[in-house]
């Protein structure tokens, strides 16, 4: 199996210099290469392909020694590879029939990643294996970058990407032929329920715990961007605000994933068989939409509420829980099924009985036809459970 490993560089201040100096370049490469295509094509019909594109890679590091020179050839092609790849996705959703999304441009804070594709071609993991206690990475044109390893790196390295995330460096190993580690059999299997009062509920009546990681820093958050309300443009006073700002939410982001990440950890080792639901969280955050009363104006369409349940859908942060309990159960030998989580909650796990009022309140659920009582969502996810054992029971079936 496919695995990343993500780690913290360490660079000196000539380092860190040269690697935004890379990402800089990398970045006026991609936006030329797509101005070039739509030129290209725009003037004369001609549709430019990765190969051309490659092709001239040799002539631009000829024209820029002090600049695209300095860098891996294979960094850049990865670059060129991206774009392509922007490409056709594009045309893959317009032949879906989907809102296509044409290429941007990427601006300063838009681009945030360099890739080398193989493990020894510009770079190189490990590139000083005789020093006793630190791990370096070694980059053209930057140099021996230390690294903060926590972890050990397993399978074989097939890429190494670096990226920026506030005012840190990263850096990313994909790695193949992962090991599984599988578990212990426990025999017990759950349905989980996602929420925004409890992460998640499971069918036995656990809770997992909901930390609310953005609500817990708003009020740092609301102040930092205040403060970058009042900075003048190309200032530095605004520079140092936008990096507070960018900060604050990569220390959410982290605290998030770092949550994501126990929650799945406990779950694949208590339970042989996770169902969950089939969640579609895109569409379940879109803001509502507007209600024109015909003279001009607008009727009230809840879009204050609407805006807050948004919110804390995104701060529990379902969709990267979901992944990162889909990677786990898949290395930890797990099995886990996601069904369609319509009337889920208003369904009685006692009789079946299918209705709205059933869901008395957030927390409570009554069936009005059996009298069952259970809390919400303990109810909600023993039927996706069943659901679950349904599905797979068919599989097995067919």
């Amino acid at each position: 199996m496919r695995r990343s490993f993500k780690f913290l560089l360490r660079p000196t201040s000539k380092q860190a210099a040269a690697l935004a100096h890379c990402l800089e370049d990398h970045r006026q490469l991609y936006n030329a290469a797509l101005e070039h295509r739509r030129i290209a094509y725009r003037k004369a019909g001609v549709t430019v392909r990765y190969g051309d594109q490659s092709a001239d890679l040799k002539h631009i590091r000829a024209d820029d020694p002090g600049g695209q020179a300095r860098w891996s050839f294979s960094s850049q092609q990865a670059t060129l590879r991206r774009l392509d790849k922007a490409f056709a996705m594009f045309f893959a959703r317009v032949k879906a029939g989907r809102t296509p999304g044409f290429p941007r441009f990427k601006g300063r804070g838009w681009y945030d990643t360099v890739e080398w594709p193989k493990d020894g071609d510009g770079c190189r993991w490990d590139s000083q294996p005789h020093h006793p206690v630190t791990i370096y990475v070694r980059l053209q044109g930057i140099g021996h970058v230390r690294v903060h390893q926590h972890r050990r790196v397993l399978g074989n390295i097939k890429t190494i990407s670096v990226k920026h995330e506030a005012s840190r460096w990263f850096v990313v190993l994909s790695c193949d032929d992962v090991p599984a580690e599988a578990l212990p059999a426990t025999g017990a299997m759950a349905g989980i329920d996602m929420g925004v009062a409890s992460l998640a509920t499971t069918s036995d009546g656990d809770h997992l715990e909901h930390k609310r990681h953005f609500a817990a820093s708003a009020g740092l958050l609301a102040a930092a961007q205040r403060g970058l309300a009042r900075k003048k443009r190309g200032s530095n006073r605004r520079r140092k605000t936008v990096a507070r700002v960018a900060a604050l939410h990569a220390k959410v982001r982290r605290q998030r994933l770092d949550a994501a990440h126990k929650a799945a950890k406990a779950l694949v080792a208590g339970y042989d068989l996770i169902v969950h639901e089939a969640l579609k969280v895109t569409n379940m955050t879109k803001r509502a939409a507007p209600k024109p009363d015909g003279n001009g104006g607008y009727l009230p369409n809840g879009a204050a509420a609407k805006s807050g349940l948004n919110r804390s859908i995104l701060d529990a942060g379902w969709g990267v829980f979901l992944t990162i309990l889909s990677h786990k159960a898949e290395s930890a030998g797990r099995e886990l099924i996601a069904v369609n989580p319509a009337n889920t909650s208003r369904t009685c796990a006692e009789c079946g009985h299918c209705a709205r009022e059933n869901r008395v309140t957030q927390a409570e659920f009554r069936c009005q036809q059996c009298g069952y009582e259970a809390h919400a969502d303990v109810n909600a996810a023993i039927n996706i459970l069943r659901a679950g054992l349904a599905l797979r029971r068919v599989a097995r079936a067919a």
